[in-house]
């Protein structure tokens, strides 16, 4: 059976004046799925994930996200998405949990606040104030805040920036933990390891429009390129590329009469084919040039 698709975008475009920002993207979601929307700065992706979450116009092309157009859909619709902001200032003087629980109220059906709060984990830190939490402590926040009307599609924008290593591998568990449940998340990042980490599909967007998408294993024919094997010998390191990497290391084997010194079998990295596909589109390099 074809899966439902909740995102399904054909020839967006959208320009601020000269400046194209999205330009004829084409895109799909499954439900249940988890999409990581992976570019340089400035490559249309942000502006794409907010005409998705209703708060911008397009220009022209078809867009439908749970069914409707962002553009008309109404109230009803709104409450079907949650939207992880950057940033809440305006609730510092809160603790948590009435944070949670006015934000609650916006909804017809909202999860109880508290079972929000334990799910992402801050359920020790209730009754403390938003000013008083760490960054990280601030973002499992923000997801309460994003998931607690009980949204079948979630929006993360660059969720992890600024984090330190373990901080995002907390965050990290609290999105396995809401797919898990069955919610469709729409991520942009500029990890590529957090991608790869949490993703079902990535696409790569560049200069506005989708250059390549697929399985983050799979993405730019990643799963048949060639390996590298690399190998310490009495000239020193030697590499070679080969489609056949377990028959170079065996004749390796027998070379050396057993171990190979210092031995290593890679494939392309995602970083590596990421940065492959963004210099075939033309990457924009400017730093925000684009939204």
């Amino acid at each position: 059976m074809a899966k439902e698709l909740v995102v399904q975008a054909r020839g967006v475009r959208k320009a601020y004046g000269g400046t194209v920002a999205v330009d004829e993207l084409d895109l799909e979601m499954s439900r249940g799925e988890v999409l990581a929307l992976l570019g340089p700065n400035g490559a249309g992706k942000t502006t794409t994930v907010e005409i998705f979450e209703g708060y911008r116009r397009r220009d022209k092309g078809e867009v439908s996200v749970l069914g409707e157009d962002p553009e008309r859909a109404g109230w009803a619709w709104r409450a079907r998405r949650g939207i992880v902001l950057q940033d809440n200032q305006d609730v510092v003087d809160l603790t948590v949990a009435e944070c949670v629980s006015h934000f609650a109220r916006f909804y017809p059906a909202p999860a109880r606040p508290a079972d929000v709060i334990e799910q992402v984990g801050l359920a020790a830190k209730a009754d403390a104030y938003v000013r008083s939490l760490s960054g990280g402590q601030r973002r499992r926040l923000d997801v309460a805040l994003g998931i607690v009307g009980r949204p079948e599609l979630v929006f993360l924008d660059e969720p992890t920036t600024g984090f330190d290593p373990e901080a995002r591998r907390q965050f990290w568990d609290v999105v396995r933990d809401l797919t898990a449940e069955g919610t469709s998340v729409l991520l942009t990042t500029h990890y590529l390891e957090e991608a790869e980490a949490l993703a079902d599909r990535v696409a790569v967007v560049n200069r506005g429009r989708v250059v390549a998408s697929g399985r983050p294993a799979e993405l730019g024919g990643r799963q048949d390129a060639a390996a590298e094997v690399s190998w310490f010998g009495p000239d020193g390191w030697q590499r070679r590329s080969t489609d056949r990497p377990t028959a170079l290391v065996r004749e390796l084997e027998a070379a050396f009469g057993g171990e190979v010194p210092r031995l290593t079998v890679s494939r392309p990295s995602l970083e590596d084919v990421y940065l492959r596909l963004i210099g075939q589109s033309g990457d924009v390099g400017a730093e925000g040039a684009l939204r």
